[in-house]
């Protein structure tokens, strides 16, 4: 067999063998949530959680909460300050992502880690199938729980209020099951790659949770 035909041979198994491996390597789900019928009582206590736009101003039990605040509002905006430049734009960011999450019960690593993957903490960015902002909410739930008006869903504080409530109704339905909340917010409920990159993500930012 002459030479050219032997490095012939080998380039169409190189490129066999990476076509294979882009086959087989598969990136995280970006559908968005889907849309699903809301007993009148979880509409309302969704509609009434994601109400109240009072500014999300950290308050402590003690100096100790407040010091621990503070030192992860240190460490995190040291992280962050590659994607977000401005300190006092990061400063705010992170500040509502704390209450947010804390305010619906979830942990804000766990929540950072989220926004990663979702929108890569873009505040406007626009999905495919057209989710928006920094958690990726799909349009419907303006018209489901909030005033209709989608254009809100690019404001940082109602963006990471429509998430965290909906993330946080995604996990009591899944009765404290955050690997299939997680699917269900991205709506490939039980398949692991969105779950997966989530926890990954979230652990970049100090997450404990689950491997």
């Amino acid at each position: 067999m002459s030479g050219v035909k032997i490095h012939r041979r080998n380039c169409l198994i190189r490129l066999s063998a990476i076509g294979s491996l882009l086959c087989n390597f598969k990136l995280p789900a970006r559908a968005g949530q889907l849309e699903e019928p809301l007993a009148d009582s979880v509409r309302t206590a969704l509609s009434a959680a994601i109400a109240n736009q009072a500014p999300p101003v950290p308050v402590f039990v003690s100096t100790q909460d407040r010091l621990n605040y503070l030192r992860w509002l240190s460490d995190t905006s040291g992280l962050l300050a590659r994607r977000k430049a401005d300190l006092q734009t990061r400063t705010e960011f992170l500040q509502t992502v704390w209450y947010e999450s804390r305010r619906a019960g979830l942990d804000e690593r766990l929540v950072l880690g989220l926004i990663q993957v979702e929108s890569g903490f873009r505040k406007f960015a626009i999905s495919p199938v057209g989710a928006r902002g920094y958690m990726q909410i799909m349009p419907f739930w303006s018209r489901l729980i909030g005033d209709g008006d989608t254009g809100k869903l690019f404001h940082m504080q109602t963006n990471l209020r429509f998430g965290c409530v909906i993330l946080r109704h995604y996990l009591d339905r899944e009765k404290g099951h955050l690997f299939m909340a997680l699917g269900r917010y991205n709506g490939s409920r039980g398949r692991a790659e969105y779950p997966n990159a989530v926890f990954a993500a979230a652990r970049s930012w100090g997450y404990s949770g689950p491997q």
